[in-house]
């Protein structure tokens, strides 16, 4: 398996890392003088990437997905 941020993501949530993580980031930015708090992402934006979600191998990669931005996919 290669690795990936999601691969990545869900071993924190496996381990519940993710809590602890966060907190060490915010003692690390508090101590240069900076603030780190929660929020939610209420957008996300789409740029454009090759049409083909086929692996190295030819295969269908499992973690590409493809979105829909008005009419275009």
């Amino acid at each position: 398996m290669k690795p990936s941020a999601l691969n990545f993501r869900h071993l924190l949530e496996r381990h519940e890392l993710g809590r602890q993580l966060f907190e060490q980031v915010g003692v690390h930015l508090q101590a240069k003088g900076f603030k780190l708090s929660t929020g939610t992402i209420v957008d996300a934006t789409l740029i454009a990437t090759p049409s083909s979600t086929r692996n190295a191998k030819g295969e269908r990669d499992p973690e590409m997905k493809q979105s829909k931005k008005g009419n275009l996919w």
